[in-house]
């Protein structure tokens, strides 16, 4: 399988509290949640539905993995109209948890990886199958890129400068040159960019 990734980040880089609920994430103050509610048009709904579907199993941080049993692991399709093929596709399919404090996890069909986690990770991508997805899960997802791990990686970008919340990437890290694979705009102003991992950027010399 191929690790690919999908995170919603504001023009500022901010990933947390994209989620309906304004008070999902008040981590160190956070006050701005709710930011990514309504904002892409049917056309990235789709774009989203089709992504869930393609997956052969996930790979989720705790904190994302908690969020998500909260509401995808407890309700119905008459619950979540319009998003059915994400929460079929989030609760038929295998979930791998990284996470080394999670013992015993409700959600059916979940994994815990506690131990050795590069080791785990190269062993599901070495497994026939097409994706294995990580969503949201902004630690695990800086980990795996400075761990070589990630095979693609989807930004959707929604048009807004927060001024505050965790960013996805770190303000000191590893550098990372990309490719583009494929961008669109939508009739919000919602941008999707996929992007392949392409080794050390090059830097031009004085």
């Amino acid at each position: 399988m191929k690790l690919t990734t999908m995170t919603q980040i504001t023009i500022d880089g901010v990933m947390q509290g994209n989620g309906g609920a304004s008070d999902e994430d008040r981590r160190n103050g956070f006050e701005r949640g709710g930011w990514a509610l309504g904002k892409g048009d049917n056309e990235t709904h789709a774009f989203i539905n089709q992504t869930y579907q393609r997956a052969d199993a996930f790979l989720l941080g705790r904190r994302t993995y908690e969020l998500f049993a909260d509401s995808w692991g407890s309700c119905t399709v008459q619950d979540v109209p319009g998003w059915e093929p994400v929460m079929r596709a989030l609760n038929t399919r295998p979930k791998y948890v990284a996470s080394t404090t999670l013992a015993d996890p409700a959600w059916s069909g979940t994994t815990v990886l506690s131990d050795d986690l590069a080791t785990a990770i190269a062993d599901l991508k070495a497994k026939p199958g097409g994706e294995l997805q990580v969503h949201g899960s902004g630690t695990l997802t800086r980990w795996l890129l400075e761990n070589e791990l990630v095979d693609e990686m989807t930004l959707i970008v929604i048009p807004v400068i927060l001024g505050q919340g965790a960013r996805l990437f770190p303000d000191a890290g590893l550098d990372h040159a990309l490719d583009l694979v494929e961008s669109r705009i939508d009739s919000k102003g919602v941008t999707i960019q996929m992007y392949r991992p392409a080794g050390r950027p090059r830097y031009a010399q004085a």
